[in-house]
């Protein structure tokens, strides 16, 4: 089992970035999918989730309105698109699969918004 993020960076406030999660090993569809980041010294956050067809979507409060998470499943493949970046969103982003108490985590991808 592989889920391997891409797409982090250093970005400016107010840019965008797309964050990309590959997965592999095991049934994608069959799995909720959801983006998680976290701060040192903070505890991880809940950024978006999608469900397993792609027809339901949260987002946390902070990010909504600006991020949006989608998947293909053909591609195994979930997605963040981030807009209107702020240095507030700097952190780890990880990619979470989950179904029925199954979880699995990506290694993450740093995200850094400065000026």
């Amino acid at each position: 089992v592989q889920l391997v993020e891409s797409g982090g960076g250093l970005v400016q406030p107010g840019g965008s970035l797309r964050l990309s999660c590959a997965a592999s090993g095991f049934t994608f569809s069959s799995y909720v999918m959801s983006w998680y980041r976290q701060v040192p010294g903070k505890e991880c956050e809940l950024v978006a989730a999608i469900t397993r067809a792609g027809d339901g979507k949260n987002y946390s409060g902070s990010v909504k309105g600006r991020f949006t998470i989608s998947r293909d499943n053909a591609k195994n493949t979930v997605y963040l698109q981030m807009n209107s970046l702020k240095p507030e969103d700097t952190a780890v982003y990880y990619c979470n699969a989950n179904t029925y108490g199954r979880v699995y985590w990506g290694q993450g991808t740093q995200v850094t918004v400065s000026s």
